[in-house]
């Protein structure tokens, strides 16, 4: 069985606004019959994939564009010191060799802005993920190495080769040959209240200060915001084996296990943020490392927590959560190998017994020795 690392949370984030749809109100959805605010898990993974990028060498992180083609040109350009018309003919090569579409957008009637100039570098029809290594390589075979063509074999082997940590842990899904597709390691659940909310409306007005000096009255600007405030449950599983096998290397995938978890703690989609100021970290973390499969323990909260006087929302909503993990491994003898909680005040109470109490420094610690034992000197 592969090696699992199952991480919940449970974090409150007052009134705000950091996942919004189509039309500008907070995302929803129903559970145990009631609505519930949701957090959908493409908002978090970019949230963790931007903490990625300040915690982890750039060249461990890669780029998910339509420029693409364009960044490898312009490479070849710089490096080789090709011509643009011959760096992109090359480009167009290796992705046509690759059977990956590209299209140049169609050059604009004469115009005097200069923003609105033609650009005739190629680029993918949809989002594409590559890694630095494999930029580097595809400049390589394109610029130094060059032969005048490229065969679907080599393009693949610049391709799909030396993949970035992110890309590894969210996956890779190419339209066009599902040979490029790459398996996400990684799984993130949608964040979803424990208890049922609804949104709310600010109105909000914004005073002309030159306005006001000239005596003026009333706002010069008027309008209206939604918001929504909850405590969420948050889950994610790390397939850590799957990893290993995406990177071609378990001490990396060791190391990014470890920092995902890091990421998935500290990060915060930033959707309205400068108004709202959420800045809030999880008031609980449970992680299980486990051998059988993911486990996730929504379920805790089907129906929808209420809390008294005496027992607020947090602490119902933690004893709910240890309740769910003890009853999955009673029924089920879904024992994790080792567990453990991290919490403020005495939220990491409730666990006693199935989860070692233990800081964010210690485990991450922990976490490392786990997986170093776990596989070996791989």
């Amino acid at each position: 069985m592969s090696l699992i690392i199952d991480i919940h949370a449970l974090q409150t984030v007052p009134p705000s606004l950091i996942n919004r749809d189509d039309t500008g109100a907070p995302k929803t959805a129903v559970f145990g019959g009631v609505p519930r605010q949701r957090v959908s898990s493409q908002s978090w993974k970019r949230a963790i994939r931007k903490y990625f990028e300040d915690h982890f060498d750039s060249d461990q992180i890669g780029d998910r564009s339509k420029r693409l083609p364009e960044k490898i040109a312009k490479r070849l350009e710089e490096v080789a010191g090709l011509e643009q018309a011959e760096a992109i003919e090359r480009v167009q090569k290796l992705f046509k060799a690759a059977k990956i579409s590209t299209e140049v957008e169609k050059a604009q009637k004469k115009t005097d802005d200069p923003d609105a100039a033609h650009n005739p570098y190629p680029h993918t029809k949809y989002l594409f993920f590559l890694s630095p290594a494999q930029v580097d390589h595809a400049v390589q075979v394109l610029g130094e190495d060059w032969e005048g063509k490229i065969s679907k074999k080599d393009a693949q082997s610049v391709l799909d080769e030396d993949h970035s940590v992110d890309m590894a842990m969210f996956g890779r899904m190419v339209a066009d040959d599902a040979a490029y597709n790459v398996d996400a390691a990684v799984q993130v659940a949608h964040a979803l209240g424990v208890h049922a909310s609804a949104p709310e409306f600010d109105f909000y007005t914004a005073v002309d200060d030159l306005a006001e000096e000239g005596e003026e009255t009333g706002a010069g600007m008027l309008g209206t915001v939604q918001m929504m405030s909850s405590t969420m449950y948050r889950y994610a599983t790390v397939n850590v084996d799957g990893l290993a096998q995406n990177l071609d290397s378990p001490a990396t995938a060791r190391d990014a296990a470890v920092k995902f978890i890091e990421a998935f703690v500290s990060s915060m989609p930033t959707g309205k943020i400068n108004t709202f100021a959420n800045q809030t970290l999880p008031e609980l973390l449970y992680v299980a490392v486990r051998d059988t499969r993911p486990v996730s323990l929504v379920n805790a909260f089907e129906s929808p927590v209420t809390g008294t006087e005496s027992d607020d929302r947090r602490h119902e909503s933690a004893r709910r959560l240890a309740d769910e993990a003890r009853n999955v491994q009673d029924a089920y003898g879904f024992t994790p190998n080792s567990s453990y909680v991290l919490a403020l005040g005495d939220l990491a109470d409730a666990f006693d017994g199935i989860a070692e109490k233990v800081t964010l420094a210690e485990l991450t610690d922990k976490l490392q020795g786990d997986l170093d034992r776990a596989m070996g000197d791989e």
